[in-house]
Order: structure tokens, then C-alpha cells, then sequence
């Protein structure tokens, strides 16, 4: 018997045990970078739904958070001297409602057209009916944990930018986005518990250097850091490619999702990028694999149903590989 059938063997053991004991449980899908504007947005101007290809996987899950790698706004103006800029229409938020749950707003874009736009946005995502972390109208709403209650689970979901610029971080009395410093990501991650009665917490993290495959000193220093002071796994975004993941004291890190909507790149890296499906009880992650996308010339991804992705569970040292099909 192959290792992947005694893989999903146990997951279907311990999902049976489970609900007969009538322990809780959740799971939960992430997908790195999502940009609607440019490609992505052109497309879906025609109609096209970028997450098609991934909609039963993600129906599945309790829990659906995406980076959101744009602002959604219709006003606004250019950042100046910044490079790239992307604002995606707010038309985009009912295929966002259909397939996610959470939009993660701490990254390098979601203030491009300025505070307005950025303002303008989380009252579209509140009007539309999605949960947002990582970002607010002042600090101590970026920094709020999002709480979420799934089948007896009560999940703290943090999200934190370190990629400049800097002018995008929120202040007490300014909007934007919440920006890594290590006492503030344990502050929150200990009151998440504390004053939130968190069973599990999980930042998601902006991070890291583009276009390299392997997370840097920082990113691991870091994520080691915020499972000591309580996380049950990491997970993070930004370098446009996957980057290799790791268990440290039993809890998984998953450094780089990679791209999943983003046009724009020539390189194969990052035209691929994972989805990561968890699985969630009061112990923190029971099991996790990934499915890998690749996107097409206008950014929308497809699901390879050939690759092998990484599975893992608890009690495994390192991920191994895993056909396309299972949890």
C-alpha cells in the first residue's frame, strides 16, 4: 500500500473518530496573491471566473482566505513614484463573496491608490459581506485578530505586512495595513488567546525576497518566533513563487503560496503558485497538503491535475509529495 493511501486512510480514520467522539473540527483553504486588476481584471470584465477551476475544492472548506493583492475601490489616485500600481473595480467583490470567506489586507498594494481608496474598499468588503484582517482604519483595528467559530473551533486569523512602503502601516489615527514588529505580532498573538479565547491561531504573513525559492533567515526567525509565543502554523505570501515549507515543534510553516491571480510574469515560477488546504482540531493542525495552479497569460489559474503536490500530517518531520487527488 502506497504511502499517500495510508495518508488518506488516517485523515479518513481520524475524521470518523473524531465525529463520532464529537471533537471539533474545521478545515480551511489559503491562496497566496490575488490581483484583479490589469489581466485578471479584463477577464473577468468578459465573464471569466479566475476561481473556477478551484471552486469545489474550496466549497469543501469551512474556512476560505485569500491575499488580496489589489485595492478595490473605484476612487482614488496613483501612489507616487510607485512602480506598480493595481486597482481592481468593485464588481469584483460578488466572485470574491462566492468563493472566499477573508480577504488578508496586510501587503505592499492595497493602499495604491491612496488612504481614500483603501477606506473606500473595507466598506465595500463590509457592505459585501467579507471579513478582512491585517487591515483597518487605524491600528488597533489592523492589528485586531479576525475570530472566526467553526464547528465548535474558534480560530484567530492575524495578518501582517513587512515589504515597503512603509507609509502603508496604519496608525491610531490613520488607515492601512498592519506591519510586522516582532513585540507586536507576540502581543497579538497572546492577547488573541488571552482577551479572545482563540483555540487556535494562525498569522499570515507578508514576507520575504521576490523570486528566490527558499525563505531567507528573517522569515525563519520569525515564524519560529511566532510559534513560540503561541501560533499553531504560519503561512505566507509575496515572493510571486513557492518557497519550501517546515515543522517546527510539530507546527507546520508554509513560507510562500506564491502567485494564484496575477498576471504580468514570464517566469514559470511565478505563473505557479499552491493551494493550501489545513485540517483543524483543538490541538492545532491535524494535516495539510497543497494543490498546485498555473496561471495563464491573463493571470487565471488552473488547476495542474498532474502535479504533485506536498501533503503532511501530524507527527511527520518534513511534507512529502502526493498526487493531485485526496484532502
Amino acid at each position: 500500500m502506497t504511502r499517500f493511501v495510508w495518508f488518506a486512510l488516517l485523515l479518513l480514520l481520524g475524521a470518523c473518530t473524531a465525529w463520532a467522539n464529537g471533537l471539533p473540527r474545521a478545515s480551511m483553504a489559503f491562496v497566496g496573491d490575488v490581483m484583479l486588476a490589469d489581466g485578471p481584471g479584463r477577464a473577468m470584465r468578459r465573464g471569466v471566473d479566475p476561481f473556477a477551476d478551484f471552486a469545489q475544492i474550496l466549497q469543501k472548506t469551512d474556512i476560505r482566505i485569500a491575499n488580496l493583492e489589489c485595492v478595490v475601490a473605484a476612487g482614488g489616485s496613483p501612489v507616487a513614484g510607485k512602480p506598480w500600481t493595481f486597482r481592481a473595480s468593485p464588481r469584483v467583490l460578488p466572485v470574491l463573496k462566492r468563493h472566499f470567506d477573508v480577504m488578508a489586507l496586510a501587503n505592499n498594494h492595497t493602499l495604491d491608490y491612496g488612504p481614500q481608496a483603501f477606506v473606500e474598499m473595507l466598506g465595500h468588503l463590509e457592505r459585501g459581506g467579507l471579513s478582512y484582517v491585517g487591515g483597518g482604519r487605524n491600528a488597533a483595528q489592523a492589528h485586531s485578530p479576525l475570530i472566526i467559530e467553526r464547528n465548535g473551533l474558534k480560530i484567530a486569523l492575524l495578518s501582517y505586512n513587512e515589504f515597503f512602503p512603509r507609509n502603508f502601516q496604519a496608525e491610531a489615527n490613520r488607515p492601512g495595513v498592519a506591519w510586522n514588529e516582532d513585540a507586536f505580532v507576540v502581543h497579538d498573538i497572546a492577547r488573541a488567546r488571552a482577551q479572545h479565547g482563540a483555540d487556535l491561531v494562525i498569522p499570515f504573513m507578508h514576507w520575504g525576497q521576490e523570486y528566490t525559492s527558499l525563505a531567507n533567515e528573517r522569515q525563519r526567525r520569525l515564524a519560529r518566533l511566532m510559534i513560540d509565543a503561541g501560533a499553531d502554523a504560519v503561512v505566507g505570501g509575496h515572493p510571486h513563487v513557492t518557497q519550501d515549507t517546515e515543522t517546527y515543534a510539530g507546527k507546520p510553516i508554509i513560507y510562500s503560496l506564491g502567485n494564484f491571480v496575477f498576471d504580468g510574469f514570464s517566469e514559470d515560477a511565478a505563473k505557479t503558485g499552491w493551494l493550501l488546504t489545513m485540517e483543524l482540531d483543538k490541538q492545532g493542525v491535524s494535516a495539510w497538503r497543497t494543490r498546485v495552479a498555473h496561471m495563464n497569460k491573463s493571470g487565471i489559474p488552473h488547476l495542474d491535475r498532474k502535479a504533485l503536490g506536498d501533503c503532511w500530517k501530524r507527527g511527520d518531520a518534513l511534507a512529502s509529495t502526493c498526487p493531485a487527488s485526496g484532502l
